[in-house]
C-alpha cells in the first residue's frame, strides 16, 4: 500500500503546482474515516482507496480526480456527509465522490433490478464529468485484483461477470485498453476456471519450448524496417488469454488451430512513418488477405488509431502486427485518461457521442431488465463504418440494419424511416449493413416505428426508442378504445359529473392524468364499478353484479387504431374486415378482437367482453386458408397464380401433410375484407388442381 508521502511524491512529481495540503488532508481523512473496517484480504479498508488514488496517479490524473479516488467509498461505508466532503475539498470534489458512490443495497430489489439502478445512476454521473468513469474503472480494477480473497464463489462469479458484461466493455469504449484486458483476464479466471488454466498453460508451454522467438521475430522485424530508414521500437507478445479463448469459441477452433497466437507492436516517429513501415512490411513478408485494418484514416469511436495488419512469417507462421506513432500508442492505452493529464489545456466535456447515446437509453428504458439489455447493446465493441450520402462516417455494430442507421443520426429520422438506400439501390429495412456502405434513409412524417423492428435492429439505442415508441402508441390507443367505454359508464351514474370529478377520480384511483384514466379502463385494469365509485362515491353499491349489466348500446369502431398496438386480431379465428367480431379485454396486453363465431370463445370471461364493430371502409387483415392440392407438378404454382389473380399477397404458406395423392397447405392471405377472401376461395375451390379449399 502507497504510504501518505509516496502518494503526495507521485502527483508533485508530474504536477508541481498541485494543492499539497489538499492531498494530505484527504488521505488522513480516509484513514481516518475508514478506521478500523477490513477487507475480505484482512488488509485496513483504507488500503483500497489509497490503491485507487495510486492507479490514478499512473494516468497523471489532475488533483481533483485524486482525492476523488481516495474519498470514493467515504459516502456510502462511513459516517461521511456530502456537505462535510464539500466545505473540506470544495464542490467539485464533492460533485466527483457522489457521482462515483455506489447505490447502497436495497434488499427488495432483484439483482437485475439492483445492477440497473447502481448503473442508471452512473451513467447519468458520469455523463456530467467523465472522471467519474475514470475513478469507478479504477476501483473496479482493484476490485478484481483482489477478487480472488472473497471466499463465496457465487459472489465471485456475479462481480466477474458485472465486470465483463459492463465494466470492460466501458473501458474498451473510452479507449483505456489496459485496464480492459486485465479486467478482462481477472473475470475470465473466475467465470471460466478450467479454460483459464488450459489456455494460459500452453501459452507458457509455448513459450519455453520456443525459448526467445518472439524476441527473435521482434528483432527481424526492427532489422527490415531499419534497413529501409525507419527508427521504430518493436515490442512481441503472446495474445491475452481470453481474445484466444473467445476466438475459439467464435470461430469453433481448438487451441491448435488458432495460428496468429504472437502479437508485435511497431511504434514510429511520425504518421508517414506508419504507412512507410507498412509498405515494408507487407513487401518483406506475405500479407493475408482480409487481415488489414486502417484505424488512422478512420479511427474508432473511442480514438483508437493505428495501422493492423497479419503476416505469413518463416515456417507458415501468422503473426499480427499494429502499427502506430508514440503520441497514438499513450492514446489507445489509456483512452480518455490521456486527454484528462493535468497537463491538458483543452479538455473533454465528457459529453462524447456514444455517452449521450447511453443517456437516451436510460431515459427511453422501461424497467431494469431493458436498461441492461441496451446498455450492453450500446457498450458492446465489434463496429463496421457506414456513410451518410453527405460523407458523415458512422460506427455501428456488426449486423446493423438501415434502422439502427437512422437511429444513430437522429432519433427522429429513426422514427420516420419508411424505406433505405443502401449504395444508390433500393433495400428493406432489414438488410444488414456491410463496411463502407453508403447509406440514404427515405423518410415520411407520417410513419412511425413499427413493432416488427424489434425483430432486426441490433443497436440499443434503436430498441430502445422503438420501444419507447410502441409504448406511447399502444397507451394512446388503449385510451382511445378506454374513452369509448368511460362515456357509457358515464350514462349509468346517477347524476351528471364535471371535469372536477374526473381529477378527484384520478387521485383516489392514484392515477396522474385522465389518459391515465382512460388507459387503465381500455386495458381492463379498472372495472366499470371501480370507475362508478371513483367518479361518485357510493354510486355502484346498490347496482347489481356485473354480469347483469347491461350489455353496450353500441359497438366501439377499432378504425384508426393499429393492429398489434390498440388491439390484437386473434391467431385462433383470424377475423378479417365483414366478420362480426367481438373483442376481450386482456390486461396489459390490449384487446384480442375474435370472430363472433370463434370456439376460443367459450373460455372467455362475459364481464370482459367488448361489443367491436370494424368501422366504416376498414380494409386490410390477415386470413387463413386450408387447401389441399392434387400432388403433382404445377399445382401449387397454379394456386399462387389464383392468389396473384385476386390482387392478394402471400403472408405465409405451409406444407401441413403429403402423400402419393395430395398436398395440404396452410396460407395466411393479405385480403382487403371478407369479401375479398370469399372470391379468392372460391376461384381455389373453381381449380382443377384444387382438391379442397377453406378459410379456418
Amino acid at each position: 500500500m502507497l504510504r501518505q508521502y509516496e502518494l503526495v511524491e507521485r502527483v508533485m512529481a508530474y504536477d508541481p503546482d498541485a494543492d499539497e495540503a489538499m492531498l494530505n488532508r484527504a488521505y488522513v481523512y480516509t484513514v481516518q474515516r475508514h478506521g478500523t473496517q477490513k477487507r475480505a484480504s484482512g488488509d485496513p479498508y483504507f488500503s483500497h482507496p489509497v490503491e485507487v488514488a495510486g492507479l490514478m496517479t499512473e494516468l497523471k490524473l489532475d488533483q481533483e480526480t485524486i482525492v476523488t479516488a481516495l474519498l470514493h467509498d467515504t459516502l456510502e461505508d462511513t459516517l461521511a456527509t456530502p456537505e462535510e466532503i464539500d466545505k473540506l475539498f470544495g464542490p467539485d470534489v464533492a460533485k466527483l465522490v457522489d457521482g462515483v458512490t455506489k447505490l447502497s443495497k436495497i434488499e427488495a430489489m432483484s439483482e437485475k433490478e439492483r445492477a440497473a439502478e447502481n448503473l442508471r445512476k452512473f451513467l447519468l454521473a458520469m455523463s456530467e464529468d467523465i472522471r467519474v468513469l475514470l475513478v469507478k474503472l479504477a476501483d473496479r480494477l482493484h476490485n478484481m485484483r483482489t477478487l480472488h480473497y472473497i471466499k463465496s464463489e457465487e459472489k465471485r462469479r456475479r462481480i466477474a461477470r458485472e465486470t465483463m458484461e459492463i465494466y470492460a466493455p466501458l473501458a474498451e469504449r473510452v479507449g483505456m485498453y489496459e485496464y480492459m484486458r486485465e479486467m478482462q483476464l481477472l473475470a475470465f479466471e473466475q467465470l471460466e476456471p478450467e479454460a483459464y488454466a488450459t489456455i494460459t498453460g500452453r501459452l507458457a508451454q509455448i513459450r519455453s519450448s520456443e525459448g526467445g522467438q518472439v524476441d527473435a521475430i521482434a528483432l527481424s522485424i526492427k532489422q527490415a524496417l531499419a534497413e529501409a530508414g525507419l527508427k521504430v521500437e518493436v515490442s512481441g507478445r503472446e495474445k491475452h488469454p481470453y481474445s484466444i479463448w473467445k476466438k475459439m469459441a467464435e470461430r469453433h477452433v481448438s487451441f491448435e488451430q488458432i495460428t496468429d497466437i504472437m502479437a508485435f507492436r511497431v511504434l514510429t516517429d511520425s504518421v508517414a512513418d506508419c504507412y512507410q513501415a507498412l509498405g515494408v512490411l507487407h513487401t518483406t513478408w506475405q500479407m493475408i488477405p482480409g487481415r488489414f485494418k486502417d484505424y488512422i484514416s478512420t479511427p474508432k469511436s473511442n480514438g483508437y488509431r493505428s495501422l493492423h495488419t497479419s503476416l505469413i512469417f518463416e515456417n507458415s507462421m501468422r503473426m499480427e502486427v499494429q502499427v502506430r506513432t508514440h503520441d497514438m500508442h499513450e492514446t489507445n492505452e489509456f483512452g480518455l485518461a490521456a486527454h484528462w493529464a493535468y497537463k491538458q489545456a483543452a479538455r473533454p466535456d465528457g459529453q462524447v457521442g456514444w455517452l449521450r447515446d447511453l443517456i437516451e437509453i436510460v431515459d427511453a428504458s422501461h424497467d431494469a431488465e431493458e436498461l441492461l439489455e441496451h446498455t450492453r447493446m450500446a457498450i458492446y465493441q465489434d463496429r463496421i463504418f457506414a456513410f451518410t450520402p453527405k460523407g458523415q462516417l458512422l460506427q455501428l455494430p456488426k449486423g446493423s440494419t438501415p434502422v439502427d442507421f437512422a437511429y444513430a443520426v437522429h432519433s427522429d429520422l429513426g422514427n420516420w424511416a419508411v424505406g433505405a438506400k443502401i449504395n444508390g439501390r433500393h433495400m428493406p429495412l432489414r438488410t444488414a449493413l456491410s463496411n463502407g456502405d453508403v447509406v440514404e434513409i427515405i423518410k415520411s412524417r407520417k410513419a412511425s416505428p413499427q413493432l416488427p423492428w424489434l425483430g432486426f435492429v441490433v443497436t440499443g439505442k434503436a430498441r430502445a426508442a422503438i420501444r419507447r415508441a410502441v409504448r406511447a402508441k399502444e397507451r394512446e390507443e388503449l385510451a382511445a378504445i378506454g374513452r369509448k367505454l368511460y362515456d357509457e359508464i358515464v350514462e349509468r351514474l346517477p347524476s351528471k359529473i364535471g371535469k372536477k370529478a374526473v381529477k378527484d377520480a384520478c387521485k383516489r384511483l392514484g392515477l396522474a392524468s385522465e389518459t391515465d384514466l382512460m388507459a387503465a379502463i381500455g386495458s381492463a385494469k379498472l372495472d366499470d364499478r371501480q370507475v362508478m365509485e371513483a367518479l361518485v362515491p357510493g354510486s355502484a353499491a346498490h347496482l347489481p353484479e356485473p354480469e347483469s349489466w347491461p350489455s353496450q348500446d353500441r359497438a366501439i369502431s377499432i378504425k384508426g387504431l393499429t393492429a398489434g398496438v390498440g388491439f390484437h386480431l386473434a391467431h385462433c379465428c383470424h377475423p378479417v374486415p365483414g366478420d362480426r367480431i367481438v373483442g376481450i379485454r386482456i390486461p396489459d396486453r390490449g384487446v384480442e378482437v375474435h370472430a363472433i363465431d370463434c370456439l376460443t370463445l367459450a373460455s372467455g370471461v362475459d364481464a370482459d367482453w367488448l361489443d367491436l364493430s370494424w368501422g366504416e371502409r376498414t380494409t386490410g387483415a390477415v386470413g387463413r386458408l386450408r387447401m389441399v392440392l392434387y400432388n403433382r407438378p404445377g399445382t401449387l404454382a397454379e394456386a399462387a397464380g389464383i392468389f396473384a389473380g385476386n390482387r392478394a399477397n402471400i403472408a405465409s404458406l405451409e406444407n401441413t401433410s403429403r402423400d402419393d395423392l395430395f398436398s395440404s397447405y396452410e396460407v395466411d392471405l393479405e385480403v382487403a375484407d371478407l369479401a375479398h377472401l370469399t372470391r379468392i376461395v372460391s376461384a381455389l375451390r373453381a381449380s382443377d388442381a384444387v382438391a379442397e379449399a377453406q378459410r379456418i
